[in-house]
């Protein structure tokens, strides 16, 4: 059978299919005798219930189901015939002329794009590289030793200083008024942290316990509590306690309470290179991939099919209800959405989604079977168990398709990276983390 396939508006199509009326009442009368065998129904024992009494009560419903699996069917039929790709679900809706004992209908849809990818060898991309130095392995001890410290009573003539936790309580009004969030008792902080603004600190600073002040303080520009942003403030804040803190030597006490099994400083120092060259690894390749793919979307000439757009917002709507659920949101499944708040992100994700999948199409760049245990034994290596981790993801198809397309992400990043004109930039440890 020949498909006319009309063309309304770049990636948008629309053909006619025709059911036979015959076909439909056949199916829906033996559907309906099907139903009859188990409908239940007062003053009729199960299987006795009138084929008129059946039609009547179900007649629509089942006309409704047998139409749209005609369609659906007819559908696919036609799209196959046309060697169509087709992107979401078509609009079908009823035409009101047909010939004697059809029912004809037009199916709306769009098809997948053709993409072209211009030249990679023009694209220029900066490609990053950080190293892990001992000051960065120094940091990390530091914040391991604060996660660590313990905090003892100051006495009564000692003063506040960076490093002590202060607990003390503060109203602070505006105009003479009191505002949202702006009163606590019993508040601890630690000073010299950057925990509270920097002309808060400052004023609780050298104060002793048992002490009151009362101190202006001008909120910036750019504070997130906007109905006191801009403003200007005057608090009273009273010191009940002050502690100082302390941190735990760097010794095999302190490398075995980490877990250490050797128990040494050097090995400490050793085990925490390597979790921060893991980290800086997947940073560096995170922010590499990046730059690839913007350089390979910005080669690419495509139209994007606005049905996956629309899809794709809506699974990004789902996502953001279901981490507002996680959260403990109540009703978080019903929160109004718009979808239009996710068009733009959504439209880039499948734009980059038809790219790539073109590229690994004509570059043959599938993940192999080699490429992926090599991934999940690297993964597993961050975990005590390694080979029960490898065991957990062989046993499970999603976490192996999540693999594959991390696997086939790599690929194409190195294909590109391979091809484009690349600067090589050493970035600093503490930028690289920095980034998100």
């Amino acid at each position: 059978m020949a498909v006319t396939v009309e063309t309304l508006e770049k990636l948008e199509r629309r053909i006619t299919l025709t059911l036979a009326a015959a076909d439909i009442n056949t199916e829906v009368e033996s559907r309906l005798k099907k139903l009859a065998r188990t409908v239940k129904a007062d003053g009729f024992r199960p299987g006795k219930v009138p084929m008129s009494f059946v039609a009547q009560r179900y007649g629509a419903q089942v006309q409704y189901e047998v139409v749209n699996d005609k369609l659906g069917e007819a559908f696919t039929v036609a799209a196959n015939e046309a060697k169509l790709r087709v992107a979401g679900m078509p609009s079908i809706a009823q035409k009101d002329t047909a010939a004697e004992g059809e029912l004809a209908f037009d199916a709306t849809f769009e098809i997948y794009p053709e993409v072209k990818i211009a030249d990679l060898a023009e694209a220029e991309i900066e490609r990053v590289a950080a190293d892990v130095t001992d000051e960065a392995i120094d940091k990390t001890v530091e914040i391991l030793r604060k996660q660590r410290r313990s905090f003892a009573q100051r006495g009564a003539a000692d003063v506040a200083a960076d490093g002590d936790r202060v607990t003390i309580d503060f109203e602070g009004k505006i105009d003479g008024e009191p505002f949202a969030g702006g009163k606590a008792d019993g508040f601890q902080f630690l000073l010299g942290e950057g925990q509270m603004l920097e002309a808060f600190e400052k004023a609780v600073r050298g104060m002793k316990a048992g002490e009151s002040k009362t101190f202006p303080l001008a909120f910036p520009a750019d504070y997130h509590g906007k109905d006191v942003a801009g403003k200007e403030a005057d608090f009273l804040v009273t010191v009940r306690k002050i502690e100082a803190q302390h941190l735990p030597e760097v010794n095999e006490a302190f490398a075995k309470a980490l877990g250490i099994k050797e128990g040494t400083v050097e090995a400490l120092r050793a085990d925490i290179k390597k979790n921060l060259e893991r980290e800086v690894k997947f940073r560096v390749l995170a922010k590499n991939k990046g730059a690839a793919m913007d350089a390979l979307v910005g080669k690419a000439e495509l139209d994007v099919p606005k049905a996956l757009v629309a899809g794709e917002a809506e699974r990004m709507v789902a996502n953001a209800r279901e981490d507002l659920k996680k959260r403990g949101i109540k009703d978080a499944d019903k929160a109004p959405i718009p979808a239009e708040l996710f068009n733009e992100q959504a439209e880039k994700r499948v734009r980059l989604g038809l790219v790539v999948a073109e590229l690994v199409r004509s570059q043959n760049l599938q993940a192999k079977p080699e490429q992926l245990q090599a991934h999940i034994e690297e993964i597993s290596q961050s975990y005590e168990k390694p080979a029960e981790v490898v065991r957990w993801y062989l046993s499970d198809r999603e976490r192996m398709a999540e693999v594959e397309a991390v696997v086939i992400e790599n690929n194409v990043t190195d294909f590109i990276l391979g091809k484009a004109k690349v600067t090589d930039k050493q970035l600093p440890f503490d930028e690289l983390m920095a980034t998100a």
